[in-house]
């Protein structure tokens, strides 16, 4: 009896390419035409793609920026870089650092992990949204709109290879199924190199005096992301890689602004 033919493409390119596709389809709300199913190799070497979907919807955002900037005030410009993240991604990241912020109030472990499940909003959850957004907002309209741009893509690629690496340094916390169980990948080998060199390469684009701030912020705020999921969770969820990653990218924004300023003095 001949073995089932698989499902994956014989070219490592064409697996590669499938695996983009899917962090497409995963990450953004982007429509893409009819695709054949993806395997479940597919999907886990998908996460190893984030930080590139992060330097796609930088650069949109950056553009929005850019050329919003030149008839409107900073802050407006910002608004609507901010926005056009969100409408790109589904604002499943936002969603993710909002699920956490409830879950996190929970005396156990398994009362963590049922909040963080259910779809409705905690005071936690909203608290944690606003003042996140309100101080992305704030920073990037404090910015020079040259930086503000440059920033955007550098933020948005560094900080979804550090949510990505989560998954380097801990176990996926959930037996049950879940949306995010198809992503979950024991990120090591030639899989992490390619996530680092994605996330980090953008940081280049930063002025001088901002990338070792904006890439030691972020590596902070990854340092106490996952030493608070270890502590309380014992690993993570898929919340918790988006919750990394907003909480890196607001890290990141305030380095490079906190750069600016002290180069201006």
């Amino acid at each position: 009896m001949p073995s089932n033919p698989s499902p994956l493409p014989v070219s490592p390119f064409a697996r590669e390419r499938r695996a983009l596709l899917a962090a497409v389809i995963y990450f953004t709300r982007i429509p893409l035409p009819p695709l054949p199913p993806f395997a479940e190799d597919d999907w886990r070497r998908a996460t190893s793609y984030w930080p590139l979907i992060g330097v796609g919807v930088g650069l949109v955002a950056a553009a929005i920026y850019a050329l919003a900037s030149l008839a409107l005030p900073a802050g407006v410009a910002a608004g609507l870089a901010l926005a056009s993240g969100v409408v790109l991604t589904g604002a499943q990241h936002e969603d993710g650092f909002i699920d956490v912020c409830d879950g996190f109030g929970g005396a156990t472990r398994e009362r963590m992990l049922d909040i963080m499940r259910d779809s409705r909003i905690g005071a936690f959850g909203a608290i944690g949204l606003v003042l996140l957004v309100g101080l992305k907002w704030q920073a990037l309209a404090a910015l020079p709109a040259d930086v503000a741009a440059v920033a955007l893509i550098a933020a948005h690629a560094f900080s979804r290879g550090l949510g990505a690496m989560v998954m380097a340094a801990l176990s996926y916390a959930r037996t049950d199924a879940s949306r995010a169980r198809p992503m979950v990948s024991d990120l090591k080998g030639d899989r992490l190199v390619l996530v680092v060199g994605l996330a980090i390469t953008p940081l280049i684009l930063l002025p001088a005096a901002a990338i070792l701030p904006a890439f030691a912020a972020g590596a902070l705020a990854w340092t106490g992301c996952v030493a608070m999921f270890n502590s309380r969770l014992g690993g993570y969820t898929g919340d918790c890689l988006g919750a990394t990653q907003q909480m890196t990218e607001l890290a990141i924004l305030l380095a490079v602004l906190g750069s600016v300023v002290l180069g201006a003095h």
